[in-house]
């Protein structure tokens, strides 16, 4: 199940489904990291060495609440 920003109800996204245009969080790669290491936007969850994910309920409460 999907809400309006086409976010699933629970698990895991990776970065293509969060950052536009496909995404709901409209900045570049390199803001979104740079966040990501100063703790505006969720830390990642790295599940191999080529392979980072950001929980779903992190990325809707910066949704609902903005960055920290």
């Amino acid at each position: 199940m999907e809400d309006i920003n086409g976010l699933p109800a629970t698990g895991y996204l990776r970065l293509r489904d969060i950052l536009g245009p496909k995404g709901p969080i409209p900045v570049s790669k390199s803001t979104w990291w740079a966040g990501v290491k100063d703790g505006r936007f969720p830390q990642p969850i790295k599940l191999g060495s080529r392979i980072t994910v950001w929980r779903v309920e992190d990325i809707r409460a910066l949704i609902d609440h903005g960055p920290n």
